[in-house]
């Protein structure tokens, strides 16, 4: 790990900024700057990279940021990670947000691919100093509740075959799971029948460990299988 790593901090409520800054000052990290803006934290880093040996080792951004004004497509932390990537500015990312959601987290991670992610809500000074330390390492570092979610994504995404998913799209449109029959289809394009169905229906529940339908439903578009 570099001795005295370039930290930029991207956030736009000032008191997070402010517990990050001190936090970091615990931790013993002297070379670190923020930005509340997406906007001007793109033309620092850009800037920085023309200076020899000025350049950011590391961006902690949050995902969500209010209006940028005129700038919208740089108006996220998701549009500034890309932009980077996209010019190949070498900076290695850790997200800190409060966005736990499966289906966003699992977006986020697998286009941006950040070396870390950390919650708001569950971060303390431990944690964020870990994260630090692995990711300057040349480590990735996920929190916990977010490994978690996108194991079982994956592990729910492997299981789940075209047949489930039509039943997945299809229930919200149908009152009685008998209306179902003759409208989902196996590979061969034969209807599926309505004991079938509820069997496949019995074992989702289980998977996706939902109360009911519709609590299966919403699970389901909240791991981003359906729309």
């Amino acid at each position: 790990m570099k001795k005295n790593p370039k930290i930029l901090v991207v956030e736009n409520h000032q008191v997070f900024i402010d517990g990050l800054m001190h936090s970091l000052c615990y931790m013993g990290y002297k070379n670190i700057f923020s930005e509340t803006n997406c906007y001007r934290a793109y033309n620092r880093i850009k800037s920085s990279n023309h200076l020899q040996g000025q350049s950011f080792d590391l961006l902690l951004t949050d995902l969500s940021f209010e209006c940028s004004g005129a700038h919208r497509d740089l108006d996220s932390g998701e549009s500034l990670i890309k932009r980077l990537k996209k010019e190949n500015i070498a900076i290695k990312t850790i997200i800190i947000s409060a966005h736990s959601e499966t289906n966003r987290v699992f977006n986020v991670i697998q286009n941006l691919n950040p070396e870390g992610y950390i919650l708001k809500n569950d971060c303390d000074t431990s944690e964020l100093g870990t994260a630090l330390r692995r990711v300057l390492n040349g480590n990735q570092f996920y929190s916990h509740e977010i490994h978690q979610k996108i194991m079982r994504r994956n592990v729910i995404q492997i299981q789940m075959d075209e047949v489930a998913l039509q039943i997945l799209r299809e229930l919200p449109n149908h009152p009685k799971i008998s209306n179902l029959e003759g409208v989902i289809k196996k590979a061969n394009g034969d209807d599926l029948k309505l004991r079938s169905i509820e069997s496949k229906l019995s074992n989702l529940r289980v998977d996706l460990e939902a109360n009911n339908n519709i609590d299966l439903v919403l699970k389901a578009k909240e791991l981003g299988m359906i729309d």
